[in-house]
This record gives structure tokens, C-alpha cells and sequence, in this order.
């Protein structure tokens, strides 16, 4: 089956930028699944949340309020990579970040609940 990993977190001061990855290996599955793919969060006491999910080809993606505006996804086909760029980081960003993925036909769920293949997380602190 495919694996995900996430890399790309760290420690950045509030305003700062970050760009996560999030690179899928078992290609031929992967695009012969039709997944969708998403980033969430969770931070420590908190229920994990969804940031965006996005079909296989980015034609759909559906961000949540906290990731509208300021979080971008995209996709690399080339490398079977899917990217998080987080902008105007405040402090309330600070969690562990997950990619995952969930083969779907028509739309991609937007609850965490529903995604059966997961990274391992990174962890994003952001100082004031």
C-alpha cells in the first residue's frame, strides 16, 4: 500500500512561513485508488481538525476557516508529493501536522474520521 510522510516542520517565530510536505511512495496505487488527500491538525487537549483536503489532480479543494487565506496546498505529480504552505503563522498554529488519504468517487470527506492512510505527523511550534 502507499506510505506518506510528512516533513517540513520546525520553529518559526509568529508571522513566519512554513512549507510542509507530504510525499506518497507506492505511486501506481496511489493514482490507481483515485484518493483524496488532506492536512490536518491537533494539538495537544484539542480535537484533531481539518485544514484542507484536496482530490487527487487539485481540481477540488475545500479549506476550513483556520486554513482559508493563509495555508495554500498543492501537488507535484513528478515527485508524488502534496505541500502545505502556511503564511502568517501565529501561535495558535502550534500542533502536529498530518497528511492522509482516503480513496473516494465523487467528493473528498472533510472529517479527519473518514481517512484511513496517515502520516506520521510534523511538529510545528510557532514562539510570539
Amino acid at each position: 500500500q502507499v506510505q506518506l510522510v510528512e516533513s517540513g516542520g520546525g520553529s518559526v517565530q509568529a508571522g513566519g512561513s512554513l512549507r510542509l510536505s507530504c510525499v506518497a511512495s507506492g505511486s501506481l496505487t496511489y493514482t490507481r485508488t483515485n484518493p483524496c488527500v488532506g492536512w490536518f491538525r491537533q494539538a495537544p487537549g484539542s480535537e484533531r481538525e481539518r485544514l484542507v483536503v484536496t482530490n487527487t489532480g487539485g481540481t477540488f479543494n475545500d479549506y476550513s476557516d483556520a486554513a482559508k487565506g493563509r495555508f495554500t496546498i498543492s501537488q507535484d505529480s513528478t515527485e508524488n508529493t502534496v505541500y502545505l504552505q502556511m503564511n502568517s503563522l501565529n501561535v495558535e498554529d502550534t500542533a502536529m501536522y498530518y497528511c492522509a488519504a482516503v480513496s473516494s468517487a465523487n467528493y473528498c470527506p472533510e472529517s479527519w474520521r473518514l481517512y484511513n492512510l496517515w502520516g506520521q505527523g510534523t511538529q510545528v511550534t510557532v514562539s510570539s
